[in-house]
C-alpha cells in the first residue's frame, strides 16, 4: 500500500469492545482511511491495552492498513507477532529502547512499515539519526497512555521541524486529542496521518464525525 497524504486513522482505543469487529467496520465504511491500534504493556506507560489476538480480530474485520502504535518496553520481541496477526505499520517509541537505530533496522528485516514515535517532551534531535531508517515519524500530541486527553498545541512547532527534515516519501503522524477545532493546526504543522479517537467513536454518527473532520482539511 503506498503511503499517501491527509489520511484519517480511528484509534479502536476510544472504541466499544464488546462489538470490536462492529466498531471497524463500521469506522472504515465511514471513511477511516486505517485503523490504528494502541498497544500498552503496562510498563513503558501506565496502561494496559491488546495485542496480536486484538490485531487478528480487526484484521477480519477489515482490510484496511492498520497501524500499530507500540507504548512497550521491547518492541522488536512483539512486532512480528503483530505483523503475524494483520499489522502493516509497526510505530515504536524511541524512548522505550537504548538502540534506536538497531531497533528500527531490525524492524526493517520484518517487511512491515516503520515508524518511531516522539512524546511531547523528547526533542527532534532524538528521532533525527533515524530519519533514513524509517517510513513514518509519529509525534504525540499528548502524553501517551490513554483515550480522551487534551491536545497540545505546544507540540505542533516540533512536528513542523520534524517535517522540514523529512523524505517526500516519508509521512509525518500525529495522535493525541485530534478534534475538528484542531485537526487543522496539525495539517498546517505538516501533519498527513491524524489519529483520531474519541472525536468519532464517542458519536453516534460515525459517518458524520469523520465528514466533520475531513471538512476541515485543505485539499491536496
Amino acid at each position: 500500500m503506498s503511503l499517501r497524504p491527509l489520511r484519517i486513522l480511528p484509534s479502536i482505543l476510544a472504541g466499544d469492545f464488546s462489538r470490536l469487529g462492529d466498531e471497524v467496520a463500521a469506522v472504515a465504511a465511514a471513511g477511516g482511511d486505517m485503523i490504528h491500534l494502541d498497544v500498552m504493556d503496562g510498563h513503558f506507560v501506565p496502561n494496559i491495552s491488546f495485542g496480536p489476538a486484538i490485531t487478528a480480530a480487526t484484521r477480519r474485520s477489515t482490510a484496511a492498513y492498520i497501524d500499530c502504535h507500540l507504548m512497550i518496553s521491547e518492541p522488536v520481541r512483539y512486532a512480528q507477532p503483530l505483523i503475524d496477526a494483520g499489522a502493516n505499520g509497526i510505530n515504536f517509541h524511541v524512548e522505550a529502547v537504548s538502540d534506536p537505530l538497531l531497533t528500527a533496522r531490525e524492524l526493517r528485516k520484518l517487511k512491515c512499515k516503520v515508524g518511531v514515535t516522539l512524546r511531547p517532551a523528547t526533542p527532534i534531535e532524538a528521532v533525527l539519526p533515524l530519519l533514513d531508517e524509517v517510513d513514518m515519524v509519529l509525534v504525540m500530541s499528548v502524553v501517551p497512555g490513554f483515550s480522551a486527553q487534551k491536545f497540545m498545541p505546544e507540540v505542533l512547532p516540533k512536528a513542523q521541524a520534524v517535517k522540514k527534515r523529512m523524505r517526500a516519501d516519508q509521512r509525518l503522524e500525529m495522535d493525541g486529542g485530534i478534534k475538528p477545532e484542531n485537526i487543522r493546526q496539525a495539517v498546517d504543522a505538516g501533519v498527513d496521518w491524524c489519529v483520531v479517537a474519541s472525536a468519532i467513536f464517542d458519536k453516534p454518527d460515525r459517518a458524520k464525525a469523520i465528514a466533520e473532520l475531513r471538512a476541515q482539511l485543505p485539499r491536496r
